[in-house]
């Protein structure tokens, strides 16, 4: 079943989910040593003594690294721990050259909190979370295929992370996606990660189990790992979903282990089993002392954040005309979100939104002064609607006002009836059966006749006094 998804529902099987998403912090520096965080340096360019582990090296932790990881915490409502500490999470692989992980264990940032997240047409949920917690990144093993070498690059050891984990509160792959989009859409709006899955900045584990409909215990869970994007964390648990489904229907029971994800091939393939898995040692790190926050860094944050997507979304709902596509669209990007808000009380927010959905490039290149210029000569009739679009690509190229492109590019909208009606009695004399076809009865016709002459006209007639015309000119019972 190569890149497709597992068939069919669980059947007479609830799925539940729990994810576990690492995001990389977009700070300048590692967790616990001064070298960059660059993407695509040259392998084993960017690291240090602290980060190879060497002998009689420190680690001294990012405080940017805090406030980002706090921003989060408290966007989702999360309780914040005054006083944390970092553990040692001891595990022996190529890509540890310490032979072990600085991250958070008993003692997490932050617990609790929830996203909402609503899948297109149903109504926002809560999924709750269970902690936040910061740790620092491993390097990247790049195996060669058909070959006993492997690859290791530690320039992404020691960047700095923080651990999302839900509570098992998510009940279908599709909402496992969401989920994951909602996070992103979150860490990119705050400004602390660029979520960029493709770059490794977004990565997902995923906890599944099946247990029978109605019932509230959980059933024996499997990890799924390497989920890469967000289509793959859905086709890799319906995959999962099916699997375990199928067991059970067959009277089998599921083993507790971990899965690696192969989306090449569309399955899942055992990692170890619950017996083989690693004993990580935890303890406190003792080169690091606790982390102890002041309230008022806390009362600072708080104060700091925006307007969140879950609020704008619900605002820009609230405008007449706006569609689904478009509070989605709108509410997608922070920077979108602030130059639409400029524009949302006026009457020309439709027709902006149309324009921004068509070309994005326009937060970014276009005023929104000159947005609204462009909406009142389309409002009044100096431009067509088919104009209008033409003038707001036109301004993502270049720093013209719309009147100057309107008048360079000759898109002034024609309005003389003499005109139209001359162009109208050309139309209807070269069409005579559509013209009996409408004079019949087929009043979808006009359509036709409208496009007829917005052609000949070059897009440049008002379609409204065209269309008038030549339903004048027509006449007959489709009128």
């Amino acid at each position: 079943m190569s890149g497709s998804r597992a068939p069919g529902p669980a059947g007479r099987w609830e799925p539940v989910i729990g994810l576990e998403v690492h995001v990389q912090l977009a700070t300048a520096s590692k967790a616990f040593s001064g070298s960059a965080t660059e993407f695509g340096a040259p392998p084993n360019s960017l690291t240090d003594p602290t980060v190879l582990g060497l002998p009689g090296c420190l680690p001294v932790f990012n405080r940017r690294a805090l406030d980002m990881a706090l921003l989060l915490g408290m966007a989702v409502g999360a309780r914040v721990r005054l006083r944390s500490r970092f553990a040692r999470k001891h595990y022996f692989y190529p890509d540890l050259p310490k032979g072990y992980q600085i991250s958070q264990y008993d003692e997490p940032l932050c617990e609790g909190g929830s996203i909402e997240v609503a899948l297109p047409g149903g109504a926002p949920r809560a999924v709750r979370l269970m902690r936040i917690h910061l740790e620092e990144d491993a390097g990247k093993n790049t195996h060669v295929p058909g070959g006993a070498v492997s690859h290791v690059d530690l320039n992404r050891a020691g960047v700095p992370l923080i651990e999302v984990v839900s509570e098992p509160d998510i009940f279908s792959a599709a909402e496992a996606a969401a989920y994951m989009r909602e996070l992103r859409l979150l860490c990119r709006w705050l400004d602390i990660s660029g979520g960029d899955m493709e770059k490794g900045q977004l990565r997902c584990d995923a906890n599944v189990s099946l247990r029978p409909r109605g019932s509230s215990e959980l059933g024996t869970r499997t990890e799924l790992k390497n989920i890469n994007s967000f289509r793959f964390v859905e086709a890799a648990i319906e995959h999962e979903i099916a699997r375990q489904a199928a067991i059970l229907d067959g009277g089998g029971q599921v083993v507790q282990e971990t899965r690696l994800w192969d989306s090449d091939a569309g399955v899942s393939h055992s990692m170890r089993s619950k017996e083989e898995a690693m004993d990580y040692r935890y303890f406190p790190d003792p080169d690091l002392p606790p982390l102890e926050i002041d309230p008022a860094l806390l009362d600072s944050i708080q104060a700091s954040l925006p307007p969140l997507p879950a609020e704008v979304r619900a605002r820009l709902s609230a405008i007449a005309g706006l569609t689904e596509e478009d509070v989605q669209f709108l509410a997608g990007d922070r920077e979108r979100a602030v130059y639409f808000a400029q524009v949302a009380g006026t009457p020309h927010a439709k027709p902006i939104a149309n324009w921004l959905l068509a070309e994005p490039e326009l937060v970014a290149r276009a005023p929104v002064a000159r947005m609204i210029e462009l909406a009142e000569l389309a409002a009044g009739g100096t431009i067509s609607a088919t104009a209008a679009k033409k003038v707001a690509a036109e301004m993502v190229k270049s720093d013209e006002a719309p009147r100057a492109i309107v008048e360079r590019l000759g898109l002034a909208q024609v309005s003389d009836e003499g005109a139209i009606r001359a162009m109208a009695e050309e139309i209807v004399a070269a069409h005579p059966a559509q013209a009996e076809s409408y004079r019949a009865g087929k009043q979808t016709l006009i359509g036709f006749f409208v496009g007829q002459l917005m052609k000949r006209s070059g897009g440049k007639a008002n379609p409204q006094m065209a269309r008038s015309i030549l339903e004048a000119l027509l006449g007959g019972s489709g009128k």
